[in-house]
């Protein structure tokens, strides 16, 4: 700041002496300054000194790192920018890039708020000392304290069951039971996923480790690997066109994927989404694997207030509701109705566990994957 300052005053001191006509140039180079110092990921880190921290609570902005890409949630931001003020500056891009810079960055890190998918993710950002803890009564009545770390470091924000999602030409939905059943032999070269690799079934396999025991978990891993139709690849979605191509029969994916289907405005999605059934495993027994969207604040935000004000917003019913339409996520917020596309699958029992144990589970979890046949 203060480097700026002095050319700031040097540069005037010679328009003064020579009279010349330059000014207009020197106003719009500064001008563009500003617009990079408020774009987060061009903030110098040099640049940062001990003034600006000391008046960063009082600079209107919170600074987002996030691996959402909705335009639901950028709609949210400009909102709570309408209400309070507070400037939302968004970072985009994967979970695990955003953690490998935000600990890159230490303690110069312009992130105050870390939003990403999987409690597995935020679990990770957790044990890497990224987050700090939040006291903040209106996010204790928002959210459920299953959806929320232990030691309330993250809250989720929506959630996702992973399902199965099977051919209504081929599947009657009375075939389909448990989890654990469709290891079975009737179901050899039926089944389609994503690679264990996925922070999707890693944490799916955590669930399981909690409820059945690890021994359990690698017959389940083994048994299911042992049915595919083929390797494991691409996203959730390709599962459920490779569905409706007739590659399998039964997919393992989350909810929130065919209710972007069924919503798309391409028909071909739609066909797609409608071509398939939503089942909820284990209705009878442990219930359906639930995990979530999430946020903490960062260990150094030079924004707190900001930060808790902004998440407090996200939690609330408003904010919900549009995380709820916008995305067809299940709502973290219990008070918030969910969907029309959601509830047309019907209620569900979900697994009761809390899903910090999702994340303390997780390397246990990919050490069974790696033992197991499922790539």
């Amino acid at each position: 700041m203060k480097k700026i300052l002095f050319f700031a005053m040097m540069a005037l001191l010679l328009l003064v002496a020579v009279a010349c006509g330059n000014g207009d140039s020197d106003a719009a180079e500064s001008n563009e300054q500003d617009q990079e110092d408020a774009q987060v990921e061009e903030t110098p880190e040099d640049d940062v000194t001990e003034e600006d921290e000391a008046t960063a609570e009082d600079a209107g902005v919170v600074n987002l790192y996030t691996s959402r890409h909705y335009d639901t949630d950028r709609e949210l931001y400009d909102l709570f920018t309408e209400e309070t003020g507070i400037v939302v500056n968004v970072i985009e891009g994967s979970g695990p890039e955003l953690i490998e810079r935000m600990n890159i960055e230490g303690e110069a890190t312009e992130a105050d708020v870390f939003i990403t998918a999987d409690a597995g993710n935020l679990h990770v950002a957790k044990m890497d000392d990224l987050f700090q803890t939040i006291e903040s009564e209106v996010l204790f009545n928002n959210i459920p304290e299953n959806l929320r770390d232990a030691d309330n470091q993250w809250f989720g924000l929506t959630q996702r069951a992973r399902v199965f999602v099977y051919a209504k030409d081929r599947v009657d939905p009375s075939e389909l039971s448990t989890y654990e059943a469709i290891t079975g032999p009737e179901w050899e070269g039926r089944l389609l996923a994503r690679t264990s690799e996925n922070m999707y079934n890693i944490s799916i396999m955590a669930s399981f480790i909690e409820l059945w025991g690890a021994e359990a978990a690698e017959e389940w891993a083994n048994g299911f690997a042992n049915n595919m139709a083929r390797d494991p690849q691409g996203g959730d979605t390709d599962q459920a066109r490779a569905v409706v191509a007739g590659e399998g029969d039964v997919a393992l994916m989350n909810t929130y994927y065919i209710g972007r289907l069924l919503n798309s405005e391409d028909p071909g999605d739609v066909e797609v989404g409608e071509a398939v059934g939503v089942f909820f495993p284990n209705q009878d027994t442990t219930g359906t694997h639930v995990n979530i969207s999430g946020a903490g604040i960062t260990k150094h935000s030079k924004n707190v207030e900001n930060a808790i004000k902004f998440l407090e917003f996200l939690s609330g019913e408003h904010a919900q509701q549009v995380f709820a339409e916008g995305n067809n996520e299940y709502p973290a917020n219990p008070n918030v109705p969910w969907s029309d596309t959601v509830a047309a699958w019907g209620e569900f029992k979900a697994q009761d566990i809390n899903l910090t144990i999702l994340g303390e589970n997780q390397q246990e979890a990919i050490r069974i994957f790696d033992r197991s046949g499922w790539k």
